[in-house]
């Protein structure tokens, strides 16, 4: 099960049934649980913690130190679930601070090249196309869906159910259940995502309403928000208004319809 090239320190803890292909490196402080995969030439490191049936593919690097110019080497930590497929050449870096961990949920699909930064928190049955980037301190809500070559500034939040266009960039918190486009922007609701994932056609038809009372209605945003909660009560719509009254960084704004925004 495990290649007679790989190197792998006397402390690290394997479950028995983990795999390592030829010429990984798996560090003292890395744990790794049942059924999980390691691929060639990938590179554990850190105090890492990996749970379950998890694939890690060539070139992976994770659990390395935090590119963060405050860290000074303290014994920081990276935790990732279960059931997580990280492609080539991932990097996922641990915490830049004893107080925090990386975290890495779990179902969890990371293609090529995309990177995790440090004190990230990512949620479950997240999506991050080849390239993606986040930031440190990023948080990223389940389901959400990065494509590819985003850009995520650090400390930005990214909304449940949210997906963002290729090429995408953005500094500000990008809402719940909303579509990022260009520089900031959003330009409507995620109707796909939203279906797919079980909303009914009341439920879309709500948030799209909320939707455009927020960010289309030409009120203040701290405004429209106030007055939105008197009309709109359901859970979904709870947790947009309460995300977008929590920004700390500002919200991404509206820029326009899009053809996703469109219910058949």
């Amino acid at each position: 099960m495990i290649h007679p090239t790989a190197v792998i320190h006397p402390k690290a803890q394997l479950d028995s049934t983990v795999i390592v292909g030829p010429y990984a490196v798996i560090e003292e402080g890395v744990t790794i649980g049942p059924h999980c995969r390691i691929g060639p030439h990938a590179h554990l490191t850190g105090r890492t913690t990996i749970g379950a049936h998890n694939q890690l593919h060539a070139g992976c690097v994770v659990g390395d130190a935090p590119q963060d110019l405050k860290y000074k080497g303290e014994p920081t930590r990276l935790r990732i679930g279960d059931h997580n497929v990280f492609r080539e050449h991932v990097t996922i870096h641990r915490s830049a601070t004893l107080s925090e961990d990386t975290v890495v949920g779990s179902n969890n699909f990371l293609m090529a090249h995309s990177h995790v930064g440090h004190n990230v928190v990512l949620g479950d049955h997240v999506i991050m196309a080849n390239g993606a980037l986040l930031g440190g301190c990023v948080t990223v809500g389940d389901r959400a869906f990065i494509s590819g070559n985003c850009l995520v500034h650090q400390f930005v939040r990214v909304g449940a159910l949210a997906i963002m266009q290729g090429g995408s960039a953005i500094s500000k918190d990008l809402p719940p259940f909303t579509i990022a486009r260009g520089d900031n922007g959003i330009c409507g609701l995620n109707v796909v995502g939203l279906r797919r994932a079980g909303f009914t056609g009341e439920q879309r038809l709500e948030l799209k309403q909320l939707y455009h009372a927020l960010f289309r209605g030409g009120q203040n945003l701290g405004a429209a928000c106030a007055a939105a909660r008197k009309h709109f009560s359901s859970e979904h719509a709870r947790l947009l208004l309460d995300f977008v009254a929590t920004a700390k960084r500002g919200v991404c704004r509206d820029t326009g319809s899009s053809a996703i925004d469109v219910e058949d």
